[in-house]
């Protein structure tokens, strides 16, 4: 996993790399600002530029600072496309005027439309779905199938999840939210936190751990984090996995609930049609049977077969509910666990 460059190098960055897309003349450039930081990404990128020709120029941050950045740099901004591993984080961007939409049969085809935005401003090329790691020698199966049964009585001072600032808990409650209404899913956030084994800290991969180390009998996680452990080279995390089970808990018997990794084409992209090119890319099956292999995360396209190790765990049902509707219950959401004392 790539470490963060400082805010403060951002443009330095940006501009010994690509020189406002520019460096030499006659170039072909594409500016990318991305919050997906993972190293598996980059086989990609250079797969791409062996094809197109089209160099890829990466701006790495999380998602607020790079939307941060894009607000701030305004109409000059040389970002052609933003991609993030959240809908939500995408609804804000777009929410800021940070994006144009775009028409594009390709994306059209492959991606399915619960997980782009209907006017073109965004597409989802990956799935994670949010969901529960259990230790199999005190909690059934049936016990975790449904999101409303964590908020039960069966299991008070039995859950372990990371922070009400989490994107990924925060798009998990407004899809609830959605779903529901607003009273029923604050019913539902105060029972968490009535279920928590301890105050929310770490990331996901500490809750599994958690659940091994019978902290707790539950956890919120993405799956792809569990498949890295169960799949990964630390024998400590593969033992983990094998007391702690992965669960895929429905909504309204509907299915899991699922978020998207993603982007969209910048409002002021200097090089539109490399970034649409680019998009399309990563929307390919052989990208997401890339991604899917070396982030664990779910194709998009249901015509992309998961490869292993994921397709181990892909027989799931996912939630059909518009990434945009849950997406945009975010700030609802953060409000709601907040006054519930989800820290």
């Amino acid at each position: 996993m790539r470490k963060f460059l400082p805010l403060a190098m951002f443009g330095l960055t940006l501009l010994a790399a690509c020189a406002d897309g520019k460096k030499e003349a006659g170039e072909q450039v594409v500016n990318l600002y991305t919050a997906r930081h993972y190293d598996s990404d980059t086989p990609l990128y250079e797969r791409f530029t062996r094809e197109t020709g089209i160099k890829v120029n990466r701006i790495e941050g999380n998602a607020n600072e790079l939307i941060a950045r894009m607000k701030s740099e305004g109409a000059n901004s040389p970002a052609d496309l933003f991609i993030t591993a959240d809908a939500g984080a995408l609804w804000r961007a777009q929410q800021a005027g940070l994006f144009q939409p775009v028409q594009s049969d390709t994306l059209n085809e492959r991606i399915p439309a619960n997980l782009r935005e209907p006017n073109g401003n965004w597409y989802g090329f990956m799935r994670r779905a949010r969901v529960v790691a259990y230790d199999a020698a005190k909690v059934k199966p049936e016990e975790v199938d449904d999101y409303e049964k964590l908020a039960g009585p069966r299991f008070k001072g039995q859950i372990c999840v990371r922070s009400s600032d989490s994107i990924y808990n925060l798009s998990l409650v407004g899809a609830l939210i959605e779903a529901w209404g607003p009273e029923r899913a604050d019913r539902w956030v105060k029972g968490i936190v009535a279920n928590m084994a301890r105050p929310p800290e770490g990331g996901d991969r500490d809750q599994i751990r958690a659940v091994g180390a019978g902290v707790c009998q539950v956890a919120l996680t993405n799956s792809y984090y569990y498949i890295r452990m169960a799949n990964g080279d630390n024998a400590g995390d593969r033992a983990v996995t094998e007391k702690v089970k992965l669960g895929f808990p429905s909504l309204d018997g509907k299915g899991a609930h699922v978020n998207i990794s993603g982007g969209g084409i910048a409002a002021n992209a200097p090089n539109r049609d490399n970034a649409l090119k680019l998009l399309e890319f990563f929307a390919s099956a052989e990208s997401q049977r890339h991604i899917s292999q070396n982030n664990n995360e779910f194709p998009a396209s249901p015509d992309v077969a998961a490869p292993p190790p994921v397709d181990a765990y892909a027989n799931f049902t996912a939630h059909p509910m518009d990434a945009v509707a849950f997406a945009g219950r975010q700030p609802e959401a953060q409000s709601m666990m907040s006054a519930a004392g989800w820290r």
